[in-house]
């Protein structure tokens, strides 16, 4: 295994050299010629200025689903044309529909899209068929837009400063956009060409059309754009912008009120044409949506989803290797003050304050990019009373501290890329500092028909000594085709630790596993889709060697002609487990019996009022009164184009579950339980126009634990039954969250934000509590009571310049 992993750069190295050896595959790419104009026409919607009828057409769009490769009818023609000019790019778009008052149009939130029909546009400015930025239209004058990456698909965190307006007509429905320069990426060159295509659904026929097509056989969609030429001597302006902000918060806790104020800015630089500085002054992040907080009692931490929009927006590069978890940057203290019996908090703040953050990112012309990231957290202290004598002490919970992150990723050939990542964090003082390094590969073949994968990562910390750990993985793949399959191999040491920067669970295992798939790529007989695949993975122990598991793992998904989504798996522990976590000790496991778990899932069209998604898992295990039962109900209603009911709801009962309990010295103590927990979700949102919009967000959690006996865990695995243990471990958890927002885009990028919050949660050393009592006893609880208003403005440099010159 060390002869290996002294290897791997050596066998990255040659396989980065042969790759590039091979030539691109010789996809047949459209193409159309932008023309450059200097009078801008107005962003309205209806074309009318002559210079639009210069230009050159995109027409003979393509299907790429259901029937991948058929004309489009004329019925649904599209007329596509493309300007430009030294600011932006802009691009007009003639929709035909011969049933115009079907098109649909729901209005929502921007991002949010419902029962839309779209228009969208993608452009690649490095024309490298690996990343495109996605710019979305509906006929209700809603924008969406996101970033596309092989890696990570659709990121729609990505909100770009552009401008569009729609008509509907007698024949169909008319787009027309501005895209600014300062939203595209491109490298500095006196000619360009870039990769785009355009995109269309349909909704009532849920059909979807390419321009230039995109073949379902092999590939992703970024490697089927087409070609935008005519773009010369491009001078754009300099990129430069400004978000400040200014909010205000009244809170009510226990009886006690609070008022704060809060002011700040973001900054957006382009240092040249393709690396930009993204920065946060001072930042407020207190309208963010809540945190669906559970009961965990497993043995690993709980991973939330990250709000904070500077880092969602732009992180792409930063998500190389998976080891950036952006919520450690301002999260929890890395130390817990020690409290003696006669001393009490009167402050312990909870998370740690960010004081200040800096991205730059970009891609050079040989397709390197380059991401940097930066951010310092303000010291925080516990203040400590003597509780007999009054006395006031502090302690350091968190030290002044910084967190970096730094990428290079070189891509080549259109479908492949090499990496290099590396995170740090350094804390003043003895407090714990941590680097993680990693080295990733992906190379696919010159027929983009097989994918070769691969990463090696180490993990070094240093706290009271040194620690270093490794991350090992290796994969193959057949991409393309209705046959596919796969196999790879990942190795994780005991010691790896990205905690300080990023997020893991499990530690010291091996795993081995294969897989085939077989999909349909044509609608066949009533179904329009058919995916079957089946995985097999074997899991072992890597310190210690000992059998983890074997999994059998069938699955199905299904769409018939009318839209009518569901399917189902099989999941099946031949073998049983040993689980080497749940003990909380190295060294130790825990034997799970052998089990099943069969589930299958139904959802409804997706383009009616009403819909419903379900899912039902069942696990059932190889011993007497052992099993787990999930349900999940989800059903919407469209009430109007203005209105639309969410409801989810989701129940999990566990039967004789068993679970960690506690420790005494050698002994290990292992509780056999109960547990029943159900979630209920209720959101909603009236939008006015698509600039304006009222939000609903209601969720309450109920989550209890009932122990019935507890047993000591023998050296095999195995479990005695003992009266030892006396501790009471029952438990309910309760937690209720009600976000109210009405949000306004008085302008392009610009937004205010009203927001009411509610929220209160307990928890009671006790189960088996009644419905009404639950209830009485959480309400009791201090609830937080909280009502802010947040006024952001967005400034382009360019655009203040004008205002100058106006005015003089």
């Amino acid at each position: 295994m060390k002869a290996l992993l002294k290897s791997l750069p050596l066998i990255l190295l040659s396989a980065l050299c042969f790759a590039q050896k091979a030539e691109t595959d010789s996809t047949v790419r459209k193409k159309i010629e932008a023309l450059k104009i200097t009078d801008a026409p107005k962003i309205d919607g209806i074309l009318d200025e002559e210079i639009w009828q210069h230009a050159s057409i995109a027409g003979n769009f393509i299907e790429r689903r259901p029937n991948n490769g058929t004309p489009a009818p004329e019925n649904f023609k599209s007329e596509i044309k493309i300007l430009y000019d030294d600011t932006g790019i802009y691009i007009g778009a003639i929709l035909y529909d011969s049933e115009p008052g079907k098109i649909a149009h729901e209005l929502t939130e921007r991002d949010n899209i419902e029962t839309d029909d779209i228009f969208g546009v993608t452009i690649n400015g490095y024309n490298d068929h690996q990343q495109s930025l996605e710019f979305l239209v509906m006929p209700s004058g809603v924008q969406a837009d996101a970033k596309i990456t092989n890696d990570f698909g659709e990121d729609f965190s990505y909100n770009g400063v552009w401008y569009s307006a729609v008509k509907i007509t007698d024949n169909g429905w008319i787009v027309e956009m501005k895209i600014p320069y300062s939203e595209l990426r491109f490298p500095k060159k006196e000619i360009q060409e870039w990769g785009i295509n355009f995109l269309r659904l349909v909704h009532r026929t849920s059909t979807l059309y390419d321009w230039n097509f995109v073949d379902n056989k092999k590939g992703s969609y970024m490697f089927y754009d087409g070609v935008l030429t005519g773009l010369k001597n491009i001078n754009p302006p300099t990129r430069l912008s400004f978000l400040p902000y200014f909010s205000t918060y009244l809170n009510n806790y226990n009886g006690k009120t609070t008022a704060e104020f809060n002011g700040g800015m973001d900054l957006k630089y382009g240092i040249n044409d393709a690396f930009t500085l993204d920065v946060t002054l001072i930042p407020d992040f207190g309208q963010i949506s809540f945190d669906e907080s559970v009961l965990n009692l497993s043995p690993f931490e709980v991973q939330f989803n990250e709000q904070r929009s500077f880092f969602t927006e732009g992180t792409e590069l930063f998500s190389k290797g998976d080891l950036f978890y952006s919520r450690r940057v301002g999260g929890n203290p890395s130390r817990n003050p020690t409290l003696n019996e006669e001393e009490e908090f009167l402050e312990n703040p909870e998370k740690v304050k960010l004081f200040n953050a800096v991205k730059i990112s970009g891609r050079t012309n040989k397709g390197l990019g380059i991401g940097f990231f930066n951010g310092i957290t303000e010291k925080m202290t516990a203040r400590i009373r003597n509780i007999n004598t009054g006395e006031i002490r502090t302690e350091v919970t968190e030290p002044w501290s910084n967190y970096n992150v730094l990428v290079l990723d070189q891509r080549f050939r259109g479908n492949s890329s090499v990496s290099l990542v590396n995170t740090n964090v350094t804390r003043s003082g003895d407090f714990r500092d941590a680097n993680v390094t990693a080295l990733l590969f992906n190379i696919r073949n010159k027929k983009n028909s097989y994918e070769y994968s691969g990463a090696t990562k180490t993990s070094y910390v240093l706290e009271n000594g040194t620690k270093t750990g490794n991350e090992m993985s290796a994969a193959f793949d057949k991409i393309s085709g209705e046959n596919r399959f796969g196999g790879n191999y990942f190795m994780r040491t005991k010691d790896y630790d990205i905690a300080d920067l990023g997020y893991y669970d499990r530690t010291n295992f091996q795993r081995m596993s294969g897989n085939y798939s077989y999909r349909y790529l044509q609608p066949k007989g009533k179904l329009n889709q058919l995916n079957y695949n089946l995985t097999l993975t074997h899991t072992r122990r890597l310190d210690q060697d000992l059998f983890s598991e074997f999994i059998i793992h069938n699955n199905i998904e299904m769409q018939t002609k009318n839209f009518f989504n569901f399917g189902g798996g099989l999941m099946i522990w031949p073998l049983g487990q040993n689980d080497i976590y749940e003990p909380r000790t190295e060294g130790r496991y825990l034997k799970i019996p052998a089990m099943i778990n069969p589930w299958i899932f139904v959802n409804t069209d997706n383009r009616k009022k009403f819909r419903v998604n379900t899912y039902v898992d069942y696990y059932a295990y190889d011993e007497k009164g052992r099993y787990i039962l999930k349900v999940e109900f989800n059903p919407s209603y469209k009430f109007s184009d203005h209105l639309r009911l969410y409801y989810n709801s989701s129940l999990d009962y566990q039967n004789n579950d068993h679970g960690f309990a506690g420790k005494d010295a050698d002994l290990i103590f292992i509780g056999r339980r109960n547990r029943f927990t159900v979630e209920n979700g209720l959101s909603s949102q009236y939008t006015f126009n698509n600039k304006m919009s009222l939000s609903l967000s209601f969720r309450h959690y109920f989550s209890e634990v009932t122990y019935k006996d507890f047993s000591t865990l023998n050296e095999d695995g195995s479990v005695s039954e003992t009266a030892l243990f006396t501790q009471n471990k029952n438990g309910t958890f309760n937690s209720w969250n009600v976000d109210l927002r009405y949000s306004w885009w008085f302008a392009p990028g610009s937004q205010l934000t009203l927001l009411y919050r509610n929220a209160v949660g307990n928890y009671l050393d006790e189960s088996k509590i009644g419905l009404k009592e639950n209830f009485d006893r959480l309400f009791s609880e201090p609830m937080v009571n909280n009502i802010s208003l947040k006024f952001t403005y967005y400034i382009d440099y360019n655009q203040t310049k004008h205002w100058f010159k106006k005015k003089n």
